[in-house]
C-alpha cells in the first residue's frame, strides 16, 4: 500500500521559473490529498550551488509547512544527478514510512506539474509499476508559430515515445534503494537510472497521463538537458 510520495526537485538558480513550479506542485498536492487524505505528500527542493533568488522564493513558497512535508536541501556539486540523489535521501528520511510503501515523483525546477500529477504516480504504485516514464512538452510561449506546428506534428495526440525526463519520472523508492539511486552524473542521470531498471528487469511503464510543462529555454542548467535539445530541434533565428 502507497502510504507516502515525495516530489523532489532539483535546482540551479532557478529564480525565475521556480515560484511557478511550486505553485504547479502544491495545487497538485491539494487534488491528491482530496482523493487520498491518509496519503502524506512531501516536497523536496534540492538548491544545487544557487546564487540568485531561487532560495528566497522557495522559502517564501513552503512557509507554514511542516518540516516533514516540506524539506529544503543545500548542496553545491552543481550536479542534477548529485541533486537528485540528494533529495531522494531527504525525502526516504521524512515520516516513519518504510521504503516498499513510497513513491519518489520527481520534475525539475523550470517545469509545471498538471493538476494530477501526483494521482497519476500514486495511481502507478497501485498498478504494479516500478518505474513511471512521464512525458513533457514545451511551455509554447517560448515557441513561435511554426515551432508550434512542427510540435505538433511531430507529437500527434496518442503517440507514446517512451522517452525518459527527469522532469516527469517516478519510480517505487524500494526499487530505487535496490538500484543503488541516481548516479552523481551532470548530466543524464534520468536515461542511466531507466537502464538500469530495465536490465534488472523491473516494470518500466510510459504514459500519456499527467504531462508535465517544461520551459522551452535553448539554454538550460546542463549541457545536453532538454534545453539543448530545443535548441538543436528548434533553432530561433
Amino acid at each position: 500500500m502507497l502510504r507516502r510520495i515525495d516530489a523532489v526537485v532539483p535546482a540551479h538558480d532557478e529564480e525565475e521559473l521556480i515560484g511557478a513550479c511550486l505553485d504547479a506542485l502544491l495545487v497538485a498536492r491539494a487534488a491528491v490529498l482530496r482523493l487520498r487524505p491518509e496519503l502524506q505528500v512531501g516536497i523536496v527542493v534540492v538548491l544545487d550551488d544557487c546564487r540568485d533568488d531561487t532560495a528566497r522564493i522557495v522559502r517564501e513558497r513552503l512557509a507554514g509547512f511542516d518540516p516533514e512535508e516540506a524539506v529544503t536541501v543545500v548542496i553545491d556539486e552543481r550536479s542534477v544527478g548529485a541533486a537528485r540523489r540528494a533529495g531522494v535521501a531527504a525525502a526516504v528520511r521524512s515520516g516513519a514510512v518504510d521504503v516498499s510503501e513510497r513513491w519518489i515523483a520527481n520534475t525539475d525546477a523550470d517545469s509545471r506539474v498538471p493538476e494530477d500529477w501526483f494521482s497519476v504516480h500514486a495511481d502507478a504504485f497501485d498498478d504494479g509499476v516500478d518505474v513511471l516514464l512521464g512525458t513533457v512538452r514545451p511551455d509554447f510561449t517560448d515557441f513561435s508559430e511554426r515551432d508550434i506546428e512542427r510540435w505538433m506534428e511531430t507529437h500527434p495526440p496518442g503517440h507514446l515515445p517512451g522517452n525518459v525526463h527527469g522532469a516527469n519520472l517516478g519510480v517505487r523508492a524500494d526499487r530505487l534503494d535496490e538500484l543503488g539511486g541516481f548516479r552523481e552524473l551532470a548530466e543524464h542521470e534520468d536515461v542511466d537510472l531507466v537502464e538500469r531498471a530495465r536490465a534488472a528487469g523491473l516494470r518500466v511503464v510510459p504514459t500519456l497521463d499527467a504531462p508535465v510543462e517544461t520551459s522551452g529555454r535553448r539554454r538550460g542548467r546542463t549541457p545536453g538537458g532538454y534545453a539543448a535539445f530545443l535548441a538543436e530541434t528548434y533553432p530561433r533565428s
